[in-house]
């Protein structure tokens, strides 16, 4: 079992389903990992073991009876503690909720038990998701499996520690400005963000981020991605802003290597981005592996203002905090983070002028990018503008420049966010310190295709699965 530690999820459903391992077999040996790994690491909030274990005897029973199974059928899984679970403590990284337990799944869950999957554990995230790092007062903060002293990111933050340090074969992360690429760049693993509406949720939940957030994979390999992806994406009317069409077959996305003709811009910066050397030389080595393949690479920048599109970022993710939990500065202020409770209290006080200046300035932002992707099938930047740093020491220089701690370390993901493009992080190399340094891969809106075929091509270029944190060794 313990070959299987970091073996890919595609595998492990493929195992169990050929009947060489049973989902009781695996369950098991992913929760006796997870207790003794996650002490370490704090990726879990709460660790299901009992209801994953009745939910692998139920799989491996189906199994037996020869009846249709689902495409991760007994594959553990990792959940976000932002999505609501059936029956499963729902904590939203906040002592607000420290003891919910949901009476329904939401739509992303629902799909994940549809595929088959067993939750194992609910994995740690900043208060409402609304950092770029993983702290709450739940829990002692996230740890990177490369370095403990050093944070995971966020707000997947314990979705990309958990596999980093092989606590599950596949993980579901969100993502309304980073949340699955910051992570997965500073804890090497692979996840992406679908274009906006691909995944549905539901409408309106606390913490809402609407207009900004979409569920996504996390996971080992692309193909990993790609099975997930399938399960989550497709419309339910229950969420209204979801695409009406139905999404493509993924798994296309795998079947070839050829990128000949494709058009691609390499941006270091965006135009605007201090960056660290180290992470921009990597990156940039990264982005010339498409010339192998037919791409042509060249430099170019979209047309974005840095700090003003963070200015209207804000503003939009102001308002919809407003909006969904400004009333729990009336009851619970005390209990609230101070990070989350500064920024709630900033959100109560914004006009409704400004916000709607933020919407107007959010399509001429769209429309900038679509113009610009009229122009070049994908855009590669770095992922985030440093490597991972000590917890709760955010960086107020990176490559000589000053920078706002809040925001410069992560300049790279928020703009695709607002625009709703499709985008990857790509484990693409290390730092001197041993560090993972990711490769960030947009595509068009709607066109996820695109970049998961790119980031197939590069995983089998460059394969990013030879080196694990020492802490794999543990547990």
């Amino acid at each position: 079992m313990d070959d299987l530690t970091f073996a890919p999820a595609w595998r492990i459903r493929d195992l169990i389903k050929q009947r060489h391992i049973s989902p009781v077999e695996i369950v098991d040996h992913f929760l006796r990992r997870s207790e003794a790994v996650n002490p370490q690491i704090h990726a879990y909030l709460t660790i299901c073991g009992e209801e994953a274990m009745a939910a692998a005897h139920v799989a491996e029973q189906e199994l037996i009876g020869g009846g249709d199974i689902g495409p991760l059928h007994g594959v553990p899984i990792a959940i976000k503690d932002l999505n609501a679970t059936k029956g499963i403590r729902t904590t939203r990284g906040s002592l607000v909720y420290k003891d919910w337990v949901p009476e329904e799944d939401d739509i992303v869950v629902e799909r994940v038990r549809a595929s088959g999957a067993i939750i194992i554990g609910k994995t740690n995230t900043p208060e409402f998701g609304t950092r770029g790092t993983t702290e709450n007062l739940l829990a002692p903060a996230c740890r990177n499996p490369w370095d403990t002293t050093r944070t995971a990111g966020g707000s997947s933050g314990g979705a990309a520690a958990a596999l980093a340090a092989g606590l599950t074969p596949l993980a579901q992360g969100s993502d309304a400005g980073g949340s699955i690429r910051i992570p997965g760049s500073f804890c090497g693993v692979y996840g992406i963000r679908p274009s906006q509406g691909r995944v549905p949720r539901p409408y309106k939940i606390p913490g809402g981020w609407g207009m900004l957030s979409q569920n996504g994979p996390m996971s080992h390999t692309v193909r990993d991605a790609v099975v997930l992806l399938q399960a989550l994406a497709g419309h339910d009317p229950r969420d209204p802003t979801s695409m009406i069409q139905a999404p493509p077959n993924f798994e296309d996305a795998l079947t070839t290597a050829a990128l000949r003709g494709l058009r691609i811009a390499w941006s270091a910066d965006l135009g605007y981005a201090a960056v660290d050397p180290e992470v921009k030389a990597t990156a940039q080595k990264a982005a010339q592996v498409f010339t192998e393949f037919g791409a042509e690479v060249e430099e170019a920048h979209p047309a974005i203002d840095g700090d003003s599109l963070h200015r209207m970022y804000r503003t939009i993710w102001y308002a919809d905090h407003a909006a969904d939990l400004g009333s729990l500065l009336d009851g619970y202020r005390e209990v609230l983070t101070p990070y989350f409770r500064q920024s709630l209290e900033q959100a109560v006080e914004l006009r409704a002028s400004q916000f709607v200046k933020a919407l107007r300035e959010r399509e001429w932002h769209r429309f900038r990018l679509d113009d610009f992707f009229q122009r070049y099938d994908l855009l590669l930047t770095p992922t985030v503008a440093v490597t991972a740093f000590p917890i709760e020491r955010f960086p107020s220089e990176i490559g000589g420049r000053d920078v706002d701690p809040s925001w410069g370390f992560s300049p790279f993901t928020f703009p695709f966010n607002i625009s709703g493009n499709p985008a990857a992080n790509v484990p693409c190399g290390f730092s001197s310190q041993g560090l993972p340094i990711g490769l960030h891969v947009i595509g068009r809106r709607g066109d996820e295709m695109t970049v998961l075929k790119a980031s197939a091509v590069f995983e089998a270029a460059r394969p990013w699965d030879r080196g694990r944190p020492q802490l794999a060794h543990l547990g």
